[in-house]
């Protein structure tokens, strides 16, 4: 029997690795999963004209390189943002989607709310990068959230490109085309991982408008303690892979009776 495929893109802090490496051991046997770092952080800047389709054009080289024709793609927070662009421009080669709180779901019908927390991330673009962090972290929380300290020591070295990193996300959600109408015709089977105590004027409202507007298979599944910053991919690794599992093996059943009609 055939390996279940799945790539997993990271968020903007955290390398791949660091952010997978339980759920992936969690996973296991049977799942044969790549955590990819981002095309973001290939170098000590981002690359010139980077955007969600350079991370798009990174996914399908890494598929290529493996010969995966098709696969699972999960995606957390900006590598969430990046896994909706990839279901827009290649649907054909995904098997399923898997968000884990995405940043970012395209520039239509925000509600008041969402475009009022967005004025406040432009507003971030001029701070220092110690404070940088700090306010970007709680816009991603409810307000009551006490967030944890910064580890003791000196910061490992790999950070020191987060600041630059999670910015020009920002700048490319402000100009970044998301195809409406060919994300719409996405027809794989979509799980989303949704953190309670995340801000709701941001992941709430995009899980909400993920399944209002699109997706005809769409399973939300709510982690009442958990938030942006201490996901469940990493706090929760063996309930997350449980639901996995289960969100990859019923696309691949889906697909087999597909591909016998």
């Amino acid at each position: 029997m055939e390996p279940i495929r799945a790539i997993l893109l990271p968020g903007s802090v955290l390398p791949a690795q660091l952010a997978y490496g339980d759920l992936i051991q969690a996973l296991a046997p049977g799942v044969e999963a790549i955590a990819k770092e981002l095309e973001l952080y290939e170098g000590d800047e981002p690359p010139p004209g980077w955007s969600l389709d350079t991370e798009i054009d990174g996914v399908l080289r890494e598929a290529d390189a493996l010969g995966w024709e098709t696969f699972h793609l999960v995606g957390y927070s900006g590598g969430g943002a990046a896994a909706l662009a990839f279901a827009a421009k290649h649907p054909e080669r995904l098997l399923s989607l898997a968000l884990l709180e995405p940043a970012w779901a395209g520039s239509w019908d925000w509600s008041p709310a969402h475009t009022e927390l967005w004025k406040k991330y432009e507003e971030l673009e001029g701070l220092p990068p110690d404070e940088f962090m700090l306010e970007f972290m709680r816009l991603g929380v409810r307000p009551d959230v006490v967030l944890p300290p910064p580890p003791e020591g000196a910061p490992p070295p790999w950070m020191a490109k987060r600041p630059a990193g999670i910015k020009a996300f920002l700048r490319t959600f402000k100009s970044y085309d998301l195809e409406r109408e060919r994300l719409a015709k996405f027809n794989r089977p979509v799980f989303f991982a949704l953190g309670g105590l995340s801000n709701p004027d941001e992941y709430g409202e995009i899980a909400s408008r993920l399944s209002r507007v699109f997706f005809p298979d769409f399973h939300l599944e709510v982690f009442p303690k958990r938030h942006h910053f201490d996901p469940p991919h990493r706090i929760e690794p063996q309930r997350l892979a449980e639901m996995l599992r289960r969100h990859w093996a019923r696309a691949e059943s889906g697909s087999e009776a597909s591909a016998g009609s």
